[in-house]
């Protein structure tokens, strides 16, 4: 089955034989290597010197971590929901007492940095802005890099979501000024389920120490103390064969090197816009400002079921993903991230105007 999907993503076969070799104890020097070269490897694509940290979870799991690490019952935050997984991170926030402030609700469009602004005169008391950088629920691309700018002008930290953009989309997490940045395994970085890494600024660091909520399993104190021993490590049992896969994923993408990934990942996503529209399928958000190099988010034609399309497509070995919210009764999610290339973007366009074409057909059959 092809997975053109917005994760999990294909594992390439070398990623897979690195995880299904023999075990490898967590503790041993063997695989404090593995850890230091997977930690070392994300450090460039984050584009940061600063910590960055595994966490033993989804990418879901580091979100609620970033909250509980950085902040105290009551604090205020902004989060902007122009989309499922800004949503998702005010609800976590709320469910630790946090004071959420949500802005850019509309998930027909992208972050604007005026509102951001706004939003911190508003709310002075605001300790950080979250984002994500790419929302797989419309494809949005929002701009990290300027509302980290408004963030720093505001002495309010940056965090941003770029669960389904690192590894496929430019990130420069110094030079931006992002002080949190949390991305997982199973995307652009093509390694199966289960391990999540938050980058931290020196910034962010400093406000650790001061924040109250309670945490056990997600101590980014504790993790940082593993990290900085002799033999650096992990708190608790790491998932062995997920580090494994992650760093063998990291020398695929730096042995194709990073502009050429992104370059690869524009040129998907162009091509697949572009035969979308050539099939009259319209994008679910198509006033964004930009859009997302990993994945497009498109709404079934008028007198065609999204599920009959995604099943036609699913008996031609191919997966694509339903809508979320808003587009959840007519929409489709086509993922061309991590080690999905140009033909298979070819094949899923192909195979989408067949079924399109087959379905129009039955249609007119009935009338």
């Amino acid at each position: 089955m092809l997975l053109m999907t917005p994760g999990p993503t294909r594992v390439p076969a070398k990623v897979l034989a690195a995880g299904a070799q023999e075990m490898m104890h967590h503790r041993s020097p063997e695989f404090s290597q593995v850890l230091v070269s997977v930690i070392n490897g994300l450090k460039s694509i984050f584009g940061t010197t600063s910590d960055v940290l595994p966490v033993h979870a989804t990418g879901r799991g580091a979100l609620e971590a970033v909250i509980c690490n950085f902040f105290s019952p009551g604090d205020e935050i902004i989060v902007c929901c122009n989309g499922k997984f800004g949503e998702m991170w005010a609800g976590i926030a709320e469910s630790f007492d946090l004071r959420v402030h949500r802005i850019s609700r509309d998930w027909q469009r992208t972050v604007d940095t005026a509102e951001v602004a706004a939003a911190l005169a508003d709310h002075p008391k605001a300790r950080a802005v979250a984002m994500a950088q790419s929302d797989t629920s419309t494809g949005v691309l929002n701009d990290a890099r300027a509302v980290a700018a408004v963030c720093h002008s505001s002495n309010a930290l940056m965090l941003v979501d770029c669960i389904s953009s690192l590894g496929g989309v430019e990130l420069q997490f110094d030079n931006w000024g992002i002080d949190v940045a949390v991305t997982a395994s199973q995307k652009c970085l093509m390694s199966s389920p289960g391990m999540s890494y938050v980058a931290i600024s020196e910034r962010a660091g400093k406000t650790a120490a001061e924040a109250k909520l309670r945490r056990v399993y997600f101590d980014f104190a504790a993790i940082k103390r593993a990290l900085a021993r002799p033999k650096p490590e992990t708190p608790g049992t790491a998932p062995v064969h997920i580090v494994l896969q992650l760093n063998a994923a990291l020398e695929l993408i730096f042995n194709e090197g990073l502009e050429n990934v992104y370059a690869r990942h524009q040129a998907m996503a162009r091509r697949t816009r572009a035969g979308i529209a050539e099939l009259g399928l319209p994008l679910a958000c198509p006033n964004l400002e930009s859009y997302s190099p990993t994945l497009t988010v498109v709404r079934a034609p008028v007198g065609m079921k999204a599920s009959a399309i995604r099943d036609g497509l699913k008996s031609a070995g191919i997966l694509v993903a339903g809508g979320m919210g808003p587009f959840e009764v007519d929409g489709m999610r086509i993922g061309h991230m991590g080690d999905i290339r140009m033909a298979d973007v070819e094949h899923t366009l192909s195979a989408l105007a067949a079924v399109m074409r087959r379905l129009g057909e039955s249609s007119e059959a009935v009338k």
